[in-house]
């Protein structure tokens, strides 16, 4: 299922595929040495195709990059934020240079390529320790991206007071007109508009521009235990006050779901999770969470929710493989929790 919070995109009846010939001439530009075996990479992106690919130098992931973020100079960015962060020893896999150069792009025609390490690790186990971990790394990398930024201009923006939201949530009912989700979506709309105001209420819009990682969730971080064995998916690193990002991920570590039916998902997330993941990020030097920054955070939550809930819904129909009137109602239960439960937000990180 794709992650509340995280990159959600269009549901594809099928993957993306590297053909054969367009694979050789990739590899080609790598030091491999002999290739011994290579099979589908089936994680993240469906438009963006992967190779595990098994050769005398190791493991490795060979990816072309999705349209609309195949950019050139947006790629050339990423991997100067990835060699910022592994140059500071942050857990990342580790980038590939092409053969005879320090570059680590690969550009053939109108497409462009990107070989990393295959870091071996496990998902996300929801302990606290685990959370409080990735609480912690993520104010580490803050830290590192604010006192090292990398060359090149990065993209600003985040889900907070996106345009898109509100237009794809009126969108919505005509998609699925036979859905009754009108008054779902109307609240939402509402309720995304207050949460917009009460962020920047609490000082949002005058707080400082760093750089974030724009999509801190699970599916992102690798684990070996409770320690984060490598963090992945940089392309959405962008501008934006760092309250986004640690929010997005106090809503994405604290989510509690329950097979695969949204109507049986509680409407709280998991306080001690929540509660863990803001102390792993103040356990960080200097990284102290403020207290007008714990004030928007549960609107800040209420924002990412359905940012990531309704566009992909406007766009295909349904969220990921799931049904998109269960989801839609579980996430206005969601909201109207987080709602009336901003005070107990407060105290418990506080």
């Amino acid at each position: 299922m794709p992650a509340i919070g995280g990159s959600v995109e269009p549901q594809l009846s099928t993957y993306d595929r590297f053909e054969l010939e367009e694979a050789l001439c990739v590899a080609s530009h790598y030091d491999l040495g002999v290739i011994h075996a290579a099979q589908e990479f089936r994680r993240g992106s469906r438009r963006s195709p992967k190779l595990l690919i098994k050769c005398d130098r190791g493991l490795f992931i060979l990816k072309r990059m999705a349209p609309g973020r195949d950019d050139p100079t947006r790629v050339a960015f990423t991997h100067d934020v990835q060699r910022v962060l592994a140059g500071a020893g942050f857990p990342l896999p580790r980038l590939i240079a092409l053969r005879g150069s320090n570059e680590t792009m690969l550009r053939l025609g109108t497409r462009v390529y990107e070989l990393f390490e295959c870091v071996n690790g496990q998902s996300y186990d929801h302990s606290p320790e685990a959370t409080m971990e990735a609480g912690a790394m993520l104010a580490r990398l803050h830290s590192i991206l604010e006192s090292q930024p990398p060359q090149g201009e990065a993209p600003s923006g985040s889900y907070h007071r996106l345009a898109a939201v509100p237009a794809n949530l009126a969108f919505i009912p005509h998609r699925l007109p036979s859905e009754g989700l009108q008054p779902v979506t109307d609240f939402l709309r509402e309720a995304y508009e207050r949460a917009s105001e009460r962020a920047e209420a609490a000082g949002l819009m005058q707080w400082r521009m760093q750089l974030i990682h724009g999509d801190w969730h699970p599916g992102n971080l690798l684990f070996k235990g409770a320690q984060v064995a490598a963090v992945i998916d940089y392309d959405t690193v962008r501008q934006a006050c760092r309250a986004v990002d640690i929010a997005n991920g106090a809503l994405q570590f604290s989510l509690t779901r329950t097979g695969n039916d949204p109507g049986q998902w509680p409407d709280s997330p998991d306080e001690t999770r929540l509660k863990r993941f803001c102390q792993g990020y103040d356990s960080a030097t200097g990284a102290l969470i403020s207290r007008a920054e714990l004030d928007a955070l549960p609107w800040l939550m209420i924002e990412a929710i359905i940012a990531e809930s309704a566009l992909p819904i406007a766009a295909t129909g349904r969220f990921g493989r799931l049904e998109p009137t269960p989801f839609l109602r579980m996430v206005e239960r969601k909201v109207r929790w987080l709602q009336a439960g901003h005070d107990r937000i407060l105290r418990l990180v506080s």
